[in-house]
């Protein structure tokens, strides 16, 4: 099983400006490649291949010194990446999109990570120091020790000027006792999740905690002229303010999805599109703002790590079928109790949902008939 750990960097000056140079290097490289594909299909309607590409590197490194400064794998997998650029392109082609996204070029300050394909060729932690090659030892906050076989490392700069390094591992699973319990989990506004045993989680709603700041620093920019060293720090502090409400969001996500994993044998959990729910003009902002696809995802792996059984179900008429009797009836959004007109049973809507999404989820795993109905954490 693969594991994400992720740590802060602390370069000093010097070896910020190199990581700088060798980020920059890069992004040129990426535009070049980008350029040399799209001229070989416009002139000769020919389609270039990652390993064609990658072949050019050494004549290019020869022409331009600057490159040596750079790890060669560096440059390779800049080549990976405009190839995965181009695939994504033709496939949303083939599927008929409307706007398929021809891969763009990459501006100055555009390109803010690098990546070695192999942990230990070029990068390595060594005593809460990560050496990397051509640049030197950089202090890591190293808040956990790395955990099972490190295999790739990348390098990421952020908006805010932050340096960090992201490590994958190949890991072992770590079962966690079985607790005898299933549940499903219904997701919305108002409480960002229901459980199918009742249990409800406040929606936090990190973007309207910080929409006043993130306002007032928008105007400070949008006032400040461009191409100066005003608007330069007005645009880092902008993205301090969109940073804190990225991780706290997904600190909320972590906690609620180890906290669900911890409890439940089988967590069943409804697939929502929220691309789709996005164009609500009145609820896009707080769709984007709960994160469900993001909380979902953190359950899925962590489910799988712990040794847990995750299911995906349909949402459709979760919240208007009868989690007692089946009967179906329509509601508004705006109708939040569920009171069955056929037996009588009085809940709230998300628990309703949430019961459904329970039974829809043991009867895709065949761990219930399809007419039985479940009720609880039963």
């Amino acid at each position: 099983m693969v594991k994400t750990m992720q740590y802060r960097l602390k370069p000093t000056k010097a070896q910020a400006t190199q990581l700088d140079s060798q980020l920059e290097e890069c992004r040129c490289l990426y535009n070049h490649f980008l350029a040399v594909r799209r001229d070989a299909w416009e002139e000769r309607q020919e389609s270039l291949t990652y390993h064609k590409q990658a072949l050019t590197l050494p004549a290019l490194k020869e022409g331009c010194a600057d490159l040596s400064r750079v790890h060669s794998q560096v440059l390779q997998n800049v080549a990976v990446r405009i190839d995965l650029a181009f695939k994504a392109f033709l496939r949303r082609c083939k599927a008929g999109d409307k706007e398929p996204g021809y891969p763009r070029f990459r501006g100055y300050g555009r390109y803010h990570s690098m990546t070695f394909p192999q942990y230990g060729n070029g990068c390595q932690m060594v005593e809460g120091m990560l050496k990397l090659s051509k640049v030197g030892a950089l202090r890591v906050v190293e808040h956990r020790p790395l955990e099972g076989t490190p295999k790739t490392c990348t390098i990421r700069h952020s908006p805010t000027g932050k340096w960090f390094v992201t490590i994958v591992c190949d890991i072992d699973a770590q079962p966690l006792p079985t607790m005898g319990a299933a549940v499903g989990i219904a997701v919305g506004l108002l409480s960002f999740s229901t459980l199918s045993t009742g249990e409800q989680t406040p929606c936090p709603k990190f973007m309207r905690t910080d929409e006043k700041d993130l306002k007032r620093t928008q105007r400070q920019l949008a006032a400040a002229t461009k191409g100066t060293s005003a608007r330069s720090k007005r645009r880092r502090i902008v993205a301090r303010v969109h940073e804190r409400m990225v991780n706290r969001r997904t600190n909320f996500a972590h906690q609620e999805s180890h906290r669900v994993v911890k409890r439940y044998d089988v967590i069943a959990v409804e697939d929502v599109s929220v691309n789709q729910m996005v164009h609500h003009r009145c609820l896009a902002k707080s769709i984007q703002d709960a994160a469900w696809s993001q909380f979902a995802t953190f359950v899925s792996y962590k489910a799988a790590w712990a040794g847990r059984t995750f299911v995906a179900v349909n949402p459709a008429y979760t919240s208007q079928d009868c989690s007692s009797c089946g009967h179906r009836q329509k509601k508004t959004l705006a109708e939040r109790p569920h009171a069955c007109v056929c037996c009588g049973v009085t809940l709230d809507r998300d628990h309703n949902a949430a019961l459904n999404i329970l039974r829809l989820g043991l009867q895709s795993l065949g761990l219930v008939p399809r007419s039985s109905a479940v009720h609880g954490g039963e």
